[in-house]
């Protein structure tokens, strides 16, 4: 059941939503926001999918290899030097 909304645009984004229907991309303004929010909704379970692998891979680790004996300072330079 379609739920109606009453919303406000900037200009920009009136006149981009507007460009997407007129170039016939999505059939209606409601068209191109439902796809925004299909997207916006799969990109965020796609990082939550992302964040639980990652905790359950920290917890194996942590149930093999114990704590760490590095610092914390040890462990951000660490991080840090990793991130490129």
């Amino acid at each position: 059941m379609a739920n109606r909304q009453s919303i406000s645009l900037s200009e920009p984004n009136a006149e981009w939503l507007k460009f997407q229907v007129e170039s016939q991309e999505y059939a209606s303004n409601s068209e191109v926001i439902n796809d925004l929010i299909r997207q916006r909704r799969k990109q965020e379970n796609e990082e939550l999918t992302r964040t639980r692998a990652l905790l359950i891979q920290a917890e194996q680790r942590l149930s093999s290899e114990g704590y760490s004996n590095l610092s914390v300072e040890d462990i951000k330079n660490a991080v840090l030097k990793n991130k490129v």
